[in-house]
């Protein structure tokens, strides 16, 4: 009898025997090329994963409102520039020129511009701005709106450009240009008249910011007499003029746009140090209370007594002051003066007491584990990188111990700038004797600040923020020890000396970084 076989079905065909070990040795083939695929899986989920964690750090806190412009945070970043007063005033002996000297007078035989321009970049200076026409009206360059100018003085047989060849030292040793053009003018006939004075001074402005090159600051003072004529400056009209022709520029003015005046020639500001500003409240030469000491001038001072200056110098954007002679040099006494700033600058800032501290901070942004915000931040110079701390928090503080008790007086802090000016209260604690006291305190940050006080011999420091107008972030922390700080005390900015017979120290004005928006 036949097997039954059901309908529409067949069984699979017989495989032969010999094909068996074949079939076994393929199968395991695939096996480990499976396994090897989910293993391959695995390590890519697990990259992966990595990749992603890697992408879910913190970002950057918000930056506040407001900030620097490009070409303000260039300025800030240059920090220091030397100020040449110099004309016929150089030559009358006065400070305010009536505008009716004789050019002729204006005779400097042995100018040497090359001479300021090395003085300025070896003293570590980063520009230099020359009265290119103070109050008297005197042109240092041949302009063609007026005769006078060297055009119409002895000096290199009337071909002279004391501006033309201070730009051209500069270029050669690497500096910046400023120019200094006062709107007031006491030799112009039309200075009175809107229409006419603003062309011409907008002519003049055109000359000097066209012929000479890349010019990072423009330098307008607003000083004018009592008893002067009436005139109405087209402010805003320069301002635009100026960032026109040259973009880079900063503009100083009593009321910017771009830096300030204090408001006073004392060289005294307050603790309070804002480079914010609301332009619409400031009036031309008024007393800005609680302004920025930025601007501050030197005209003589014996080594010592200069690095009593050096805390407004280097920690608030500063012009010193270095007028040549009447040959046209700047004196072996000033040059000494220079060296010696320059010198005692390096001695002080060499060792920073905190390159070797063990450093922590009350919180860090997205963990300690996350180091794009670490409080390691503020031991590199610059501002780029920088501590933040967790956000909420309504105090911060951040300690060091120096692994040894070190005697210091100066203190260095930094914020990032260009995130926005923050903190406005902050003070120093020291351990001395075996209890925290408070070494100093201070209000304001800003780009950067240094803070003098008596002499303090501790190992462990801590720095208290105690207010700030958003999440407070700083990028860098000094602590030094300046050997010729007089034992007796402490200042924070520019502050002036006693004096001897020979040498003096005038601080004249100052002037702050604004940032365009108002608060």
């Amino acid at each position: 009898m036949g097997q039954a076989v059901v309908a529409g079905t067949r069984g699979p065909p017989s495989l032969p025997v010999f094909l068996l070990p074949i079939l076994l040795f393929l199968t395991s083939l695939a096996s480990i090329s499976i396994a090897e695929h989910v293993r391959s899986s695995s390590s890519s989920s697990s990259s992966y994963s990595a990749h992603v964690v890697q992408r879910e750090r913190r970002p950057p806190p918000l930056p506040i409102l407001p900030l620097p412009s490009a070409s303000q945070l260039s300025w800030q970043l240059s920090e220091m520039a030397m100020f040449l007063h110099f004309g016929p005033n150089t030559f009358t002996d006065s400070e305010w020129g009536t505008g009716h000297a004789d050019p002729a007078v204006f005779n400097p035989e042995a100018l040497d511009a090359r001479q300021w321009a090395r003085a300025a970049a070896e003293a570590g200076f980063s520009r230099v701005v020359i009265t290119a026409k103070h109050h008297d009206g005197f042109c240092l360059w041949p302009s063609a709106y007026t005769d006078y100018s060297v055009r119409s003085s002895p000096w290199r047989g009337g071909r002279g450009d004391v501006v033309g060849e201070l730009a051209a030292a500069a270029r050669e040793v690497g500096i910046g240009m400023g120019i200094y053009l006062s709107p007031w003018d006491r030799h112009e006939a039309s200075y009175g008249k809107t229409t006419e004075y603003n062309e011409y001074y907008l002519g003049q402005m055109r000359e000097l910011l066209t012929g000479y090159g890349e010019i990072k600051e423009v330098f307008l003072d607003g000083a004018k007499g009592e008893n002067a004529t009436d005139m109405n400056y087209l402010f805003d009209c320069w301002f635009r003029f100026i960032h026109q022709l040259q973009p880079q520029a900063v503009i100083f003015s009593d009321a910017g746009p771009d830096s300030r005046w204090i408001g006073n020639e004392a060289g005294v500001a307050g603790r309070t140090c804002w480079s914010l500003f609301n332009q619409s409240a400031a009036t031309i030469g008024s007393y800005l209370e609680n302004a920025s000491l930025i601007f501050c001038s030197i005209l003589r001072a014996i080594g010592v007594q200069v690095m009593e200056i050096k805390v407004g110098l280097i920690g608030f954007q500063q012009n010193a002051m270095c007028p040549s002679d009447q040959d046209g040099l700047i004196s072996d006494e000033d040059l000494q003066v220079l060296q010696d700033f320059s010198t005692l600058r390096r001695i002080i800032f060499s060792v920073n007491f905190a390159d070797e501290a063990i450093i922590t901070a009350s919180s860090t942004r997205g963990g300690i584990s996350d180091l794009s915000f670490s409080v390691a931040h503020l031991l590199k110079e610059g501002i780029q990188t920088y501590w933040a701390p967790e956000e909420g928090q309504c105090s911060w503080g951040i300690h060091l111990d120096l692994q040894k008790p070190v005697q210091f007086n100066v203190l260095l802090v930094q914020e990032p700038i260009q995130m926005g000016q923050r903190i406005f209260d902050f003070h120093i604690d020291a351990i001395v004797e075996g209890e925290w006291q408070t070494v100093t305190y201070g209000t304001t940050i800003g780009y950067k600040r240094l803070l003098k006080f008596p002499m303090v011999t501790s190992q462990y420091l801590r720095l208290v923020i105690n207010e700030s107008r958003a999440d407070p972030l700083i990028s860098y922390l000094g602590i030094y020890l300046d050997p010729f700080l007089s034992s007796h005390g402490a200042f924070d900015a520019c502050t002036s000396t006693s004096s001897d017979s020979n040498r003096f120290l005038q601080l004249l004005s100052c002037k702050s970084n604004m940032d365009r928006a108002a608060l």
